[in-house]
């Protein structure tokens, strides 16, 4: 099947269209439901009808927003009608709902008259906290948006002229950076004089730009002061009308900086490019055809051009996702009665600032591992980047307390700590952690120095100050991939074959392993050969604080070499990998996972604490099940005896200071229920959020279906047991995965100083 074919299946798939209704609140009981309805909603709605406000307290107002449209100007469709436009609107409550968290009514109004959406939109007040006006034709659009603006006491946005406007904007930020250009110079033409066209010119002189800079082109040429007093445009376009005697496009594009195409595809020649001042940038959206091709932008001019389309198969997609949830997001959270131009501005300014930093593996990954890196190419960051809520949302409500529109206050750095747990629970809790960390940050060694994505997790790690970096490895080639990144960072490198301490290293480790048969002369190969030695003598002599490894190797030769000039920590015998599991309303902590193959009792007690120590770092209270196929008893054999076993152990253990039972199966420690009525006399006091699996094998399994089946997001492994802090990473994560983890041992160290 085709596109359009398969866009019908997906739409008429049960259930049908692409959004629905889901209640946030238990409704399992009938005391549940005298709480939601009858009799006891009355109290809610008493205190409503007392301070209107409190609706935000009790209702969805205040994460609602209504998309409404008329269908007069769908996309590329024209005018198709209300009913026509409905997939539309959905699919605008679907991308509210994934990028910001924000719930969405879709409102399709039969209605072309002006005056009556006005007052059809106006009376929906008390439902939403925000209005997304979307695909009404110009000039209407101006009217109604205008008119409600003043009449509605909450957001009111017109995304179709607003949205590329930020968008844009925000390239045209680090454009004009990248060229060296400055912005009140800049010689703008646009081609397309509708509403997205005049918004985005209005916009553009918000930033910087001077007005008498752009010219601006509909299907008649220039509009020139000669048209506007004649009567040939609308008072919107006369805004811009130029003191120039007319023209075509092609005569207003000669000598322009910039481009800026909000029309029809195909209209603008390679010669057009080749006329334009140097350097230019090029703006054309035009969908789903650009006002000329990527390809032939970048052939017509032997200098920079800096190209952007509204395609996502080219650099620079101008796509207002990127602008209209987040905007919505911060305008909500502080209960704002506008979206006003500090905000708009605010909204690109950030947009343009996430652009010249480090981008997400995850991000690299989801475009098809191109190259994103400020520049040319990169001007406007990806709309799948997660960072887009919490950098451009707090901007907004910053700028909505500044500028007076907002109706409560918000701490912006607590507020976009809340706005990442929306993105998940993982980093709510991982921001636990990170901020521990940054109140002691500590040195961390990162044994594979030369690694591409150890260096850019160290520049993560400065530059958010979780930890001091120390990167092992060939000098020249970690500041050749430092420079070749992009990375304005001059990090602190130790290489093995230079520095003075291989020797002392050596001798270290000849100490520590020569009864173990390792010679001073193999000592020295060590240490000067493998990163993973030098590191952990490193730490274990105390120039680090923290070693990170196993990027680039097999998880046991990773682990060899700590645990051979390190080794477990005084109380410990055993060391253990755990897994935090996030799930959207619970977190879990899943051992032994990488380490221990056939435990026994005692190693199973052992892990649990490690285990439970691990927990609370993340500021769990830790309960523990030992988990079996048997549930206390049920079932009696060598295998589920070891489990029981241990349970007794930790019983017995004055030092436990945590609730643990066991053994149980799986369900039996994570069902409330099941504990409660079946199983009342567990002490457990509440559902496991430690899991202790029998065995390796166990744990592993059981780790990553929960992941991949249960939609759990997997933080680890996290090596617990060892005298000082080591991490051991899975090959292949991610940078995000090395800087959680270096929070993790910059905390680990923090907690051996006390």
């Amino acid at each position: 099947m085709g596109l359009d074919d398969d866009a019908r299946e997906y739409h008429r798939s049960e259930p049908p269209g692409k959004i629905e209704i889901s209640t946030t609140k238990p409704t399992n009981t009938q005391r549940d439901l005298s709480l939601a309805y009858s009799p006891g909603v009355a109290a809610p709605c008493l205190d409503i009808d007392e301070d209107p406000d409190r609706a935000f307290e009790y209702t969805a107002k205040g994460n609602m927003v209504g998309v409404v449209s008329n269908g007069s100007a769908v996309l590329g469709l024209g005018d198709i009608g209300a009913q026509a436009s409905k997939p539309v609107m959905e699919g605008k409550g679907v991308l509210f709902k994934r990028f910001a968290d924000i719930d969405v009514f879709d409102i399709e109004i039969d209605e072309d008259d002006p005056d009556e959406i006005v007052r059809s939109v106006a009376a929906m007040e008390p439902t939403f906290g925000g209005i997304n006006l979307e695909d009404i034709k110009a000039p209407e659009c101006f009217e109604i948006e205008e008119r409600l603006r003043e009449e509605m006491d909450i957001p009111v946005f017109h995304d179709d002229q607003h949205g590329t406007a930020i968008i844009s904007g925000a390239g045209l930020l680090n454009a004009a950076d990248i060229v060296d250009k400055d912005l009140a110079d800049l010689d703008i033409v646009f081609s397309g004089a509708g509403a997205s066209a005049i918004a985005t010119a209005k916009f553009y002189v918000s930033l910087g730009a001077d007005a008498s800079n752009i010219t601006m082109c509909d299907s008649s040429g220039i509009i020139t002061e000669e048209r506007a007093a004649a009567g040939d445009v609308n008072d919107y376009k006369a805004q811009f009308a130029s003191e120039v005697e007319g023209g075509d496009l092609a005569d207003a594009m000669e000598g322009a900086d910039v481009f800026v195409g909000l029309s029809i595809g195909g209209i603008v020649s390679q010669e057009m490019v080749r006329s334009m001042a140097e350097n230019p940038v090029i703006f054309a959206m035009a969908n789903p055809d650009p006002e000329i091709t990527y390809e032939d932008a970048k052939e017509a001019r032997e200098d920079t051009v800096i190209m952007g389309t509204g395609r996502s198969d080219y650099p620079n997609q101008v796509n207002n996702v990127l602008g209209f949830p987040f905007l919505f997001r911060g305008a909500l959270d502080v209960r704002a009665t506008d979206i006003n131009e500090d905000m708009k501005r605010a909204a690109a300014e950030a947009l343009a600032e996430l652009a010249r930093q480090d981008v997400p593996d995850a991000v690299v990954k989801a475009y098809g591992d191109q190259p994103l890196k400020f520049g040319p190419e990169y001007v406007i960051p990806k709309p799948l980047d997660p960072r887009v809520l919490f950098e451009v949302a707090p901007a907004v409500a910053e700028a909505a307390m500044e500028s007076g529109v907002a109706r409560t206050e918000v701490d912006t750095d607590e507020y976009a700590e809340r706005l990442e747990a929306r993105l998940g629970k993982s980093r709510e809790m991982m921001r636990v952690v990170l901020n521990k960390a940054r109140s002691r940050p500590k040195r961390v060694a990162l044994a594979e120095g030369t690694d591409e994505k150890m260096i850019r997790a160290a520049y993560q790690m400065a530059e958010q100050g979780i930890a001091d970096p120390v990167l092992l490895g060939d000098r020249e080639t970690i500041e050749s991939t430092t420079a070749h990144l992009g990375l304005e960072f001059d990090p602190e490198v130790v290489d093995p074959d230079a520095d003075g301490k291989a020797d002392v290293y050596a001798d270290r480790l000849h100490e520590l392993r020569k009864r173990k048969g390792v010679t001073r002369s193999e000592a020295g190969e060590l240490v000067r050969r493998d990163t993973n030695y030098f590191g952990s003598v490193m730490v274990e002599r105390g120039d680090a604080d923290a070693l990170l490894t196993g990027l680039t190797h097999h998880y046991p030769s990773a682990l060899r070499p700590p645990l051979q000039v390190i080794g477990t920590a005084e109380d410990a015998e055993y060391v253990a990998g755990v897994y935090m599991l996030t799930f959207k309303n619970r977190v879990v902590f899943c051992a032994d996972t990488t380490v221990n193959q056939a435990p026994d009792a005692e190693v199973l007690a052992e892990v649990t604490k490690h285990t439970a120590k691990l927990a609370r770092r993340f500021n769990i209270e830790p309960r523990a099940a030992m988990l079996s196929y048997s549930n206390f008893g049920s079932v009696d054999n060598e295998g589920t005896r070891k489990p029981r076993e241990a349970v007794d152990l930790l019983h017995d253990d004055p030092e436990v200071d945590f609730s643990v039972d066991g053994e149980m199966q799986a369900d039996t420690a994570v069902v409330e229920d099941i504990l409660e009525d079946t199983y009342d006399f567990s002490t457990l006091d509440g559902p496991a959020n430690v899991l202790v699996f029998p065995n390796l094998e166990a744990g592993n399994i059981g780790y990553k279906l929960l992941q991949r089946l249960g939609g759990a997001e997997a933080i680890g492994p996290m090596l617990v047991g060892m005298d000082q802090p080591v991490h051991v990473m899975q090959r292949g994560d991610e940078v995000k995965d090395i800087v959680n983890l270096a929070g993790v041992a910059v905390v680990d160290a923090q907690d051996e100083d006390e």
